[in-house]
């Protein structure tokens, strides 16, 4: 098979999604307000699927140290360790074509990726391509799948399709009061919030992030460090509300992947019908590609962890709900739904939990260890019933990441207990797609399981849906041995609920 692009060419491409850029009055109150979540699908480049991995590895390293307060891996490590998948990538191709030296200029097999999200810690590998001889062998025949996994094993043909077509599917009526549903975009992807802003009051789509502390949206007028406009997305401005006023301060905040900058404001939040007048936060004039672009499902983002790590100095918006008296206690809670299951009934809760998502008797609060203002429990790990004996671990819990990135000796034993499992040696590890392997995270002595098909980030070969996948748990060096950073391959098998009051977190099983 001839070689598509150039070595140099192809290392620029996928390089470039590491350059960083850059009181309120009460209303009605109630104890409950929710709202809905969406996911969120981007495009990427064409490139390798193992390429495109370390990405998402890269972003949740760098992620997992602003968490932690350790020094981020500078952007030479992580173009380091992209440098060194392709060249495996490469060696593997050349040694099947008879070649006993490596030539730079043949660069690694072209493939298709479809439409894939490269946000701040979201979902991504949302791999199109078509592998037709191993992992870096792709056929020219594009996947064709439209129905479920009529038989329960594999990797599931709905979230296959959904991975190529993307879009939104829409949401369920909502179960509890001052709630709005969740929509889902693609295939488990991100998740998307819709509050109204400014007066007129509009609608914003907003990331929601529960492992960082800033809001904010477009400015109008806001340019991408491309050299464009900040993309086809809500602006907010003096134009545009006339509520609005900057107060002469700026912010910026570099996320595990992408960055904003620009003026701190206030202007009119209305979440769920709750409104807090003149709310104090942000608005970009500034986005790096992986915000700015037409592909971005959403036009902000809230994030939710507590505002001890706000870049902007103000409260989240759930403390500003319950500062204002408009809910009871700074509780966000989250059903994070899964799009193979059909039942689209996902959605973030403010002030309280959502009783009609979880069964009460399998209740547990545990305290937050994390001392930066990011939600941290410590937990123990099992495979298939059996502890690991992992000791003294803790786990990030961030529903803005996708993935679990595990410290390498913790990786590797959870995957040395996986049937079938294999490493690459760099990270990554392939699991059967028809595993049947539980991987259980005990909370405050209650364990939760993680469904197997959760375990399978996507398949080595699209074509075969009951080959190998590509692992939800990957290893990094997240600078220290005992914490984990854990996303929503986790999290969409548990009620999760965060207190800022009391810095205590909950999960329970889901009904």
């Amino acid at each position: 098979m001839q070689l598509a692009y150039s070595f140099v060419f192809l290392l620029a491409s996928v390089l470039v999604s590491l350059s960083p850029s850059a009181q309120a009055a009460p209303a009605k109150r109630a104890e409950l307000i929710t709202l809905p979540l969406k996911r969120v699908h981007q495009s990427v480049p064409n490139i390798h699927p193992a390429v495109y991995l370390q990405q998402n590895i890269n972003r949740g390293l760098r992620r997992h140290a602003r968490m932690t307060g350790r020094e981020a891996p500078s952007d030479t490590e992580l173009k380091r360790n992209i440098h060194k998948r392709l060249l495996a990538i490469e060696e593997a191709e050349l040694k099947k074509r008879g070649h006993e030296k490596r030539y730079n200029r043949h660069g690694v097999p072209k493939q298709r990726i479809q439409p894939s999200p490269d946000l701040p810690g979201a979902k991504a590998l949302h791999l199109k391509g078509n592998n037709g001889g191993g992992a870096n062998q792709f056929a020219s025949t594009p996947l064709n799948v439209s129905t479920g996994d009529v038989d329960g094993d594999g990797f599931s043909q709905i979230d296959a399709a959904a991975q190529a077509k993307g879009g939104l599917t829409p949401a369920i009526a909502p179960t509890a009061v001052n709630s709005l549903g969740l929509d889902i975009e693609a295939n488990d992807v991100g998740y998307i919030a819709t509050v109204q802003i400014g007066t007129p009051p509009r609608d914003f789509k907003l990331l929601m992030d529960s492992g960082s502390s800033d809001l904010w949206v477009g400015a109008e007028g806001c340019q991408s460090e491309d050299g464009g406009d900040c993309g086809n997305h809500v602006f907010l401005g003096e134009g545009s509300s006339s509520s609005f006023a900057d107060t002469g301060r700026n912010f910026q905040v570099t996320y595990g992947s992408g960055a904003v900058q620009g003026d701190i404001v206030t202007d009119d939040l209305d979440i769920a019908g709750l409104v807090l007048n003149a709310h104090t936060f942000g608005v970009a004039t500034l986005e790096s590609v992986e915000f700015s672009g037409d592909s971005t499902s959403f036009d902000g983002l809230m994030g939710l962890a507590q505002s001890s790590l706000s870049n902007q100095g103000v409260l989240t918006p759930v403390e500003a709900l319950a500062q204002a008296g408009l809910i009871k206690d700074a509780v966000t809670s989250y059903k994070i739904s899964r799009l193979s299951d059909g039942k689209n009934d996902g959605e973030i809760s403010f002030g309280g939990l959502d009783p009609n998502k979880f069964d009460p008797a399998t209740l547990v609060t545990f305290p937050n260890v994390n001392k930066n203002g990011f939600w941290e429990g410590a937990f123990t790990v099992s495979v298939d019933g059996v502890d690991l004996g992992l000791a003294g671990r803790s786990a990030i819990l961030d529903t803005g990441t996708t993935l679990i990135i595990a410290p390498p000796e913790d990786a590797i034993a959870i995957h040395s207990a996986i049937p079938g499992a294999k490493t690459d040696g760099q990270g990554s590890f392939t699991i059967p797609c028809t595993t049947s392997a539980s991987v259980a995270l005990t909370f405050g002595g209650r364990s939760f399981d993680i469904k197997a098909e959760d375990l399978l980030f996507t398949p080595v070969d699209p074509r075969d849906l009951d080959g190998d996948c590509i692992s939800g748990i990957s290893s990094g060096n997240v600078g220290g041995d005992t914490v984990w950073l854990v996303g929503d391959v986790f999290l969409k098998n548990a009620y999760f609920s965060t207190d800022v009051g009391r810095n205590t977190m909950s999960l329970a099983e889901l009904i």
